[in-house]
């Protein structure tokens, strides 16, 4: 009888395919625009729908006529949203939708709806706390240790105010999908971020059963967490195409709705003050923080972040509700706003005391979780970053341009979610690996079939590969750099139950037992003499004809067996330029240092990172939500002044995978999160230590660095 399957991971050195940077297997679809998008789908007889969005920030409807509407040519259905007397509390909220046989009459359609609106006191920009009044709301002050004697007992002690502004998100594919409701059937191609479950949360509102919503995605165009519900467009959709007599009905958010209501990262302000020995070590925390992600308010970001074990701390939070679009995750939620509050801090108090940043992090990475992990970290961005070389203290640059670096750390957590890999081996040799998982862009189906490769010892080029259905075994929600962990442990125990079941099929030819074999370069041999050999094609003949084998493998999250957990840190450094003249920031270099466990497959991740850091970047020197406090509009809804950074903002990136022994050993762990977290902190800092004075709130913009620049000279 065969021993308990070994689903450990191999060696490293063992490895053929894990671990090696093999090229994204979608990548030619992609790059050939052979790769089909949900909102690339085009279906016969399908309708195309477009909202009506409320143009205030803040009012009631007093009366709507759709009437107009209804009688043109073309339109096939019309839906209210919002019917008189419904308080709509942000610019964008939806009203009604149109389907129609193109776009265009759905949009002239759109026009002609007639809604009479009483409108409201609004209140949209919460940077000024003083201003919110009620619309604040007070969560319960947390104390640990004893932070007033501490702070009377420091040597030094320095107080900043920063802000990270509200962002929206961006995806390249806007958010939508493409439905149809015929009966009690419904079939939808949604561009979402959990195909498993996204039928779970329609079903209720449509009051289907979800067994009867099918739902298949082949790509998506960008999600970062915004992405796993099926959002208002999905229901609407649907109950558009049941008033059309069941077509499919085409839904897709325009760009400026797209940045109104899909979804932003919410803003975080804080007083902080910091105070410790002249030495650098830190010893006590105050902050009292605000943020606001939309009319439901603002979470307290985790404060102090990494560095939580500072042991006298005091910390207070206000919830602002502001008449604004809602919140969705934000790759790392929360996590951004709290290393930029933090590390800005930390930078400031070094400063204060006249010591190097880079001395202050690594003397109190004993309050961090990780500590030796930190230290190591914050060792080799420094070397990269040629630190003891380009850094001078604040001040010390002279001259129109200046020069300055930055630092920041991250953390996450990254352990696979729950989901369920079947491996298929027919009598032919071929193999069919299934989830009803999604790939994101960020090379799931290229690790999926790395990991099933190696472990039946084949090429990936025999592994079929099926995911991005929700009949197939459940996918978990790609959200939390999860998918990783999960989908790879879960396709390596599938892999390893399947292939107990071939070398039971063939130790009678090798006269072995099962548990004496392995899967070597497309053979089965014994594993102590490795003569006694047969092709992985003679082996599968032995299942017999018409007989196949067909195994699951799932990814258990309270025993994840060792093949994935949880516990990402990394550090980044910035090297920028400022030009004090016109305030321009100018990205020299960045520097990451990441750790992440196992890493299948070292292209993809790298790639990652550069992706992360490309996106934070233009989070720390463009983006922000700009809202109207005359009319309560967001005023920037748009690709041409809600700015993105382009190739030449980004400058030279650099990234340090901490591929060590002893990081391999703790399994896989999510990488998709943690690299986006600092960016705004190490460049917020780098331009600090270019200029000398602090820039408190982001983004680096030429408005924001002059005005910090002439408060300082007046």
């Amino acid at each position: 009888m065969a021993n308990t399957p070994d689903y450990n991971w191999p060696p490293m050195e063992t490895r053929k395919i894990i671990g090696k940077p093999f090229k994204r297997l979608d990548g030619p679809q992609k790059a050939a625009g052979r790769a089909k998008y949900t909102s690339d789908l085009k279906m016969k007889d399908m309708l195309y729908a477009v909202y009506l969005t409320c143009p205030h920030g803040h009012a009631r409807i007093t009366s709507i006529d759709t009437s107009a509407a209804e009688k043109m040519n073309g339109v096939q259905a019309v839906l209210v949203i919002a019917e008189a007397g419904k308080e709509l509390q942000w610019h964008g909220q939806e009203v009604a939708a149109v389907a129609a046989t193109t776009e265009e009459v759905a949009r002239e359609a759109v026009r002609k709806i007639k809604v009479e609106y009483e409108v409201m006191p609004h209140f949209v920009n919460e940077a000024d706390l003083a201003k919110a009044g009620s619309r604040g709301k007070a969560a319960g002050e947390k104390v640990t240790g004893d932070p007033e004697k501490a702070m009377q007992d420091a040597e030094a002690v320095s107080d900043g105010v920063y802000g990270i502004p509200v962002i929206t998100h961006c995806c390249l594919e806007p958010h939508g999908c493409v439905i149809q409701w015929q009966g009690d059937q419904v079939m939808a191609w949604p561009s979402t971020q959990f195909v498993t479950g996204w039928a779970g949360t329609l079903a209720p509102n449509l009051k289907v059963p979800a067994a009867n919503i099918k739902v298949k995605m082949d790509y998506i165009g960008g999600g970062f967490g915004s992405k796993f519900s099926p959002g208002a467009w999905a229901e609407a959709g649907a109950r558009l195409s049941q008033k059309a007599g069941g077509k499919p009905v085409k839904i897709f958010l325009d760009r400026a709705t797209e940045q109104q209501i899909a979804g932003n990262r919410p803003s975080a302000f804080g007083k902080i003050k910091i105070a410790g020995k002249k030495d650098g070590t830190i010893t006590v925390w105050q902050s009292d923080t605000w943020s606001t992600g939309g009319f439901a308010g603002g979470n307290q970001p985790p404060l102090p972040y990494v560095y939580t074990n500072i042991p006298n701390t005091r910390l207070n939070h206000v919830s602002v509700s502001v008449n604004g679009g809602p919140s969705q995750a934000w790759r790392a939620p929360n996590n951004q706003q709290a290393s930029y509050l933090t590390c800005s801090a930390i930078e400031d108090f070094a400063a204060k005391i006249g010591v190097d940043p880079m001395v202050v992090f690594d003397k109190n990475a004993g309050y961090t979780p990780r500590a030796e992990q930190y230290q190591y970290q914050l060792k080799k961005a420094a070397e990269l970053s040629e630190w003891s070389k380009l850094w001078k203290p604040r001040g010390s640059e002279k001259g129109a341009v200046r020069r300055g670096l930055g630092l920041a750390v991250n953390a996450w957590g990254g352990a696979g979610h729950a989901c369920t890999a079947r491996t298929t081996i027919n009598p032919d040799g071929s193999v069919l690996l299934e989830m009803g998982t999604q790939d994101l862009g960020t090379g799931t189906r290229t690790i999926m079939t790395q990991v099933a490769a190696e472990t039946l010892g084949l090429q990936m080029g025999q592994i079929k590969l099926v995911i991005g259905d929700n009949s197939l075994p459940p996918g978990g929600a790609s959200g939390g750099s999860t998918t990783v962990g999960g989908a790879s442990s879960a396709t390596r125990k599938s892999c390893v139950n399947a292939l107990a079941k071939v070398f039971e099929a063939a130790a009678p030819a090798l006269g072995a037992q099962p548990e004496e074999l392995e899967a070597i370069d497309g053979t089965i041999r014994v594993k102590a003499n490795p003569k006694k050999t047969i092709t992985w094609v003679s082996a599968c003949k032995k299942i017999g004809p018409g007989g196949k084998i067909s195994e699951t493998g799932a990814n258990e999250q309270r025993n994840p067996m060792g093949l994935n957990s949880g516990g990402a840190a990394g550090v980044q450094v910035a090297d920028v330029s400022v030009d004090t003249e016109t305030g321009l920031v100018k990205i020299n270099r960045y520097v990451a240092v990441q750790d992440c466990g196992l890493i299948i497959n070292p292209r993809l991740a790298e790639s990652q990172v550069y992706g992360a850091i490309i996106m934070g970047i233009s989070t720390a020197l463009f983006e922000e939500r700009i809202m109207d406090n005359a009319t309560g509009r967001m005023m920037n809804s748009d690709m041409e002044f809600y700015k993105l950074a382009g190739i030449k903002d980004i400058g030279d990136i650099v990234v340090h995978l901490d591929i060590r022994e002893v990081n391999d050993k703790r399994g896989v762990i999510g990488l998709g999160e943690p690299p986006a977290i600092g960016i705004c902190a190490a460049v917020g800092n780098a331009v600090a230590n270019a200029i000398g004075v602090r820039v408190p709130n982001m983004p680096m913009t030429p408005m924001h660095v002059l005005n910090t620049l002439e408060g300082r000279n007046a």
